[in-house]
């Protein structure tokens, strides 16, 4: 009998949880868009405008075994209610930090976004994975990204589109109504009962104080890999869309305004390619769409680097189709088997999201020799997630 997506207990906290991907998800693309808002306003190099990534997830880094931890001892909901709280609080800030018109404002209240949205993850993604049959954990944690991408696409239109109207328009303004918003749902969550998902296998009690778990977990050779897999792949992923604006517009394509657009384009195939890759791997293995998928990228990004004027361009948004399965997938296959080593799995899965340093990467090379070259960067990553894939066909998982 095929296995369903969840079951019917789990499908309100299933619907609830599902719905912080949505937030996180355009929390993540403004970063995209407000890149080349801060090099027009504040006239700031790609380098510079790259310490909105370096500073946001450093958050993820700093943050994210400690939210494990944090996730282990007062469990999913209570890690949900305080990221949103932290995630709240640093959307209000940008009041103060407009007022204050300096970069280091802004970036201040970057980082504590940075830090909410670890404790998000941290406790949404593996929980999702919990929500269900085990065969179907990675279909439903790619249907739930498939909501990341929903709000990723809605942030880069919405917000570009009012960023780059040429009015100088007040980039407290989204952030406010973000903040505001953020805060009411964090008041519905703290009101809800969420199921919390019980393994017998021995180290439920000493996963709540974290060191032995967080010890254990390396003894898994196919989480290390799938740890190494993920950082490649956010180092790529989050690179291309920090950089893409900056790209198109440099390579006198578009208008800043019109390249927004087209990155919403982007990120629309990348929603499309979650919902079709989740059913998808409901027929074939997760680990063989992630071999597949990582192929397509590889190639998407040989062209890229190939400078061939608007089929590069093409390359690059069917990029997104290609890597929409990639972070659900790895994750998903990382946790699997876990049992109550899940939380703090997750708790360093999410350090990963560090990878978007990589941007400043991609920006220094940018600055010494031209548009093109910084995609060897995402290439490797790109490699490296193909590898991970072929491996895990290879062991039959």
């Amino acid at each position: 009998m095929k296995a369903k997506l969840t079951t019917k207990e789990y499908v309100v906290p299933f619907i609830l949880i599902t719905t912080l991907f949505f937030l996180w998800g355009f929390s993540r693309a403004i970063l995209d868009v407000l890149n080349k808002h801060f090099q027009n306003e504040l006239h700031i190099s790609i380098t510079q405008s790259s310490l909105i990534q370096v500073t946001t997830y450093l958050g993820y880094f700093l943050l994210a075994i400690p939210a494990g931890l944090f996730i282990n001892r007062f469990g999913y909901r209570r890690g949900v209610v305080f990221g949103l709280l932290l995630f709240g609080m640093g959307a209000l800030l940008f009041i103060p930090g407009a007022e204050a018109g300096t970069f280091h404002a802004f970036l201040g209240a970057l980082f504590i976004i940075g830090c909410g949205l670890t404790f998000l993850e941290t406790a949404a993604n593996p929980y999702v994975t919990e929500l269900g049959p085990k065969e179907t954990a990675t279909s439903r944690l790619n249907f739930s990204q498939s909501f990341n991408g929903l709000g990723s696409l809605f942030a880069t239109f919405a917000v570009g589109q009012f960023l780059f109207s040429g009015e100088g328009s007040n980039v407290a303004i989204p952030y406010a109504v973000l903040g505001v918003l953020v805060l009411i749902i964090a008041v519905v969550f703290a009101k809800v009962k969420l199921p919390e998902i019980k393994h017998d296998d021995g180290l439920a009690e000493k996963a709540k104080y974290g060191r032995e778990p967080l010890l254990k977990i390396w003894k898994h050779k196919y989480f290390v890999y799938g740890l190494l897999a993920l950082l490649a792949y956010e180092i790529a992923e989050i690179s291309i869309n920090s950089y893409f604006i900056n790209f198109t517009t440099g390579q006198g394509w578009m208008t800043d305004r019109t390249a927004s657009v087209v990155l919403t384009c982007a990120l629309a195939f990348f929603m499309v390619g979650r919902f079709v890759g989740s059913w998808i791997m409901t027929k074939i293995p997760a680990e063989k769409m992630l071999f597949l998928c990582g192929c397509g990228t590889v190639v998407c990004m040989m062209l890229v680097l190939m400078d061939l004027g608007r089929l590069s361009l093409y390359a690059l948004v069917a990029n997104y189709a290609f890597e929409a399965i990639m972070f659900p997938t790895i994750f998903s296959l990382a946790v699997r088997e876990l049992g109550s080593l899940t939380k703090s799995a997750s708790s360093v899965l999410m350090m990963t999201p560090v990878g978007g340093c990589g941007f400043l990467l991609m920006g220094l090379v940018a600055d010494a020799t031209n548009l093109v070259v910084p995609f060897i960067i995402p290439l490797v990553g790109y490699i490296v997630v193909a590898l991970y894939g072929f491996g895990l066909m290879n062991k039959g998982a």
